[in-house]
């Protein structure tokens, strides 16, 4: 449920939207991977209005993230536009289950999808000049992906991009910039999606996601930028940094407040 919010708590949640708007253009999420943490150790929301909240404030900033790289030829349409097929059902699903399973089993679940995340970022061989080549089973795939991918997000709060991006560039044969402009792109419908599910539910903050997602948008496009010009290798390095350090921090809350 909406919390009240001092002026200390809304300046955090604006550094918050600031932060997780360059990691976004950098690489390619919807920033939700740094917002659901972010609310949980720094503002104290609880894991429910959290997920809800990060992923209503993924909207304006992957707005922002799409445009910075389609002005650079770097978003793949129509793969985009599969992967939000299942992307959209799947959000459904799991704004469902998110008012169902319990709030430890959530946490968890959360910090295991940061390890996974960050094994694949070792799996994926970057490149700058490989595009999606399209066949019935891509096609089946990507839809396939959009679907579990969707089912993270309503239920984790993410916006799928910290999966989406290694495995179109391990399964699909995307380039790094190609697969996070696609992904930032797929986003915004299965955002969206996942938004009005977690609304219905009251699972969302609004005044909190508003100030982050404007906040985000102010720094996105830099993001976008700063991915351009960093090496492939050096990009996945640093992702890869950044998870371990949020998922220690949840590992140790977690343990520390088991019941919380």
């Amino acid at each position: 449920m909406p919390q009240q919010h001092t002026a200390g708590r809304w300046v955090r949640l604006v550094l918050i939207g600031l932060a997780a708007g360059f990691l976004s253009g950098l690489f390619g999420v919807g920033g939700g991977i740094l917002i659901v943490p972010a609310l949980l150790l720094l503002v104290s929301f609880d894991q429910r209005t959290a997920a809800g909240t990060s992923l209503a404030a993924i909207v304006p900033m992957s707005v922002v993230g799409v445009v910075s790289y389609a002005l650079g030829g770097s978003v793949d349409w129509v793969a985009a536009a599969l992967l939000a097929a299942g992307a959209i059902v799947g959000a459904q699903v799991g704004s469902h289950l998110l008012s169902r399973l319990p709030r430890r089993a959530l946490r968890w679940g959360f910090i295991v999808f940061l390890f996974v995340v960050i094994v694949s970022l070792f799996l994926v061989v970057p490149s700058r000049d490989a595009s999606i080549e399209f066949s019935p089973v891509a096609v089946i795939g990507l839809i396939v992906l959009g679907l579990i991918v969707g089912v993270l997000s309503g239920l984790l709060g993410i916006g799928g991009g910290a999966m989406v991006v290694p495995m179109l560039i391990l399964l699909f044969g995307a380039s790094d910039l190609i697969a996070k402009g696609t992904s930032l792109l797929m986003m915004i419908p299965t955002a969206l999606s996942g938004t009005i599910g977690n609304l219905l539910r009251k699972n969302v903050d609004l005044p909190a996601a508003a100030v982050i997602g404007i906040s985000a948008c102010t720094t996105t496009a830099l993001g976008a930028v700063v991915a351009a010009g960093i090496t492939p290798q050096a990009a996945n390095l640093l992702f890869a940094a950044f998870l371990a350090a949020v998922a220690t921090q949840l590992i140790v809350k977690a343990l520390r407040f088991p019941s919380t």
